[in-house]
């Protein structure tokens, strides 16, 4: 999703330079890609995980999720439906707290720069400081290696330098 949502906000195609069918393709292998949304709109794990979508993420989630409409569908409910209705509704952890978590993850990762951002942005949207993205990158080294957490650093140097933040 992070790629998608980061190309859908940046406005990239999130298919550039892949062969992919024109939505009159699409049409033609009698894909149903029309209002999917308003079909799940009685789904209760829809519905959860689009208002959780909304206070992470606000209309960049939203973005992400009308881009892939007309191409994976089901993707987009998936989403919608299992991160972010399901995990990231759980009691136990606050949004906060699960945000620094998939910080964390990503960063051990090393290879997820667009999600990365957009997880930096969301951190940010519900609290996180960006000292505490920072600290939690440094964390990541003892772990995941200094490459991996060098690259996360440079994401978030990214991600503040849009918002406007600068570090003493």
């Amino acid at each position: 999703m992070a790629a998608a949502l980061t190309a859908a906000t940046y406005g990239h195609s999130v298919l550039s330079g892949c062969a992919h069918p024109q939505s009159s393709q699409l049409e033609e292998q009698n894909m149903d890609t029309g209002n999917y949304l308003d079909k799940q709109r009685n789904n209760e794990r829809f519905k959860r995980g689009w208002e959780k979508l909304k206070e992470i993420d606000g209309t960049a989630g939203e973005r992400v999720i009308e881009s892939l409409k007309n191409i994976a569908p089901d993707l987009g409910r998936y989403t919608i439906e299992f991160p972010f209705g399901d995990v990231y509704s759980r009691p136990g952890l606050d949004i906060k707290s699960r945000e620094i978590a998939t910080v964390a993850a990503l960063t051990a990762l090393g290879n997820a720069a667009p999600q990365l951002k957009v997880h930096i942005h969301a951190a940010l949207n519900v609290g996180c400081s960006p000292q505490e993205v920072i600290e939690v990158i440094i964390q990541m080294a003892v772990y995941a290696g200094f490459p991996a957490a060098i690259n996360a650093a440079f994401s978030a140097q990214e991600v503040f330098s849009e918002r406007g933040i600068t570090l003493a």
